[in-house]
């Protein structure tokens, strides 16, 4: 069965060029415009990875994470925080919050989808 990847990044030229990526890859993905509407996605349909950028407007990354965990279906999925942020107390809080890993924008192709695999 095909593995479904929910994008989440409010810049669309960004999450455009992930989702490019990883659907040339093989993978269905989902997009969305920032977290509220990525956790709306999210309450209708289990993904199996969730990539998402942290400084979002209406919820960011590590909010978005937090409240993915809370959903019954996304205890064990695969939760990646795509960002140009590398503060190692942000990076806590993602990790605190559940995030499963964090990538530096910006993003090696081949390497997000060495990570992506290692997840889905």
């Amino acid at each position: 069965m095909q593995k479904t990847i929910l994008v989440v990044d409010d810049t669309r030229s960004m999450r455009k060029m992930v989702a490019a990526v990883l659907a040339g890859a093989g993978y269905d993905v989902a997009e969305a415009g920032d977290g509220v509407e990525a956790l709306e996605l999210a309450r209708g349909q289990r993904f199996d990875l969730v990539v998402t950028d942290h400084n979002m407007p209406r919820m960011d990354g590590v909010t978005l994470v937090g409240e993915l965990r809370r959903l019954p279906d996304y205890d064990a999925v695969a939760l990646l925080v795509l960002s140009t942020e590398a503060d190692p107390a942000l990076k806590q809080r993602g990790r605190d919050a559940g995030a499963t890993g964090w990538m530096a924008k910006p993003f090696d192709p081949q390497r997000m989808l060495d990570i992506v695999a290692k997840f889905v």
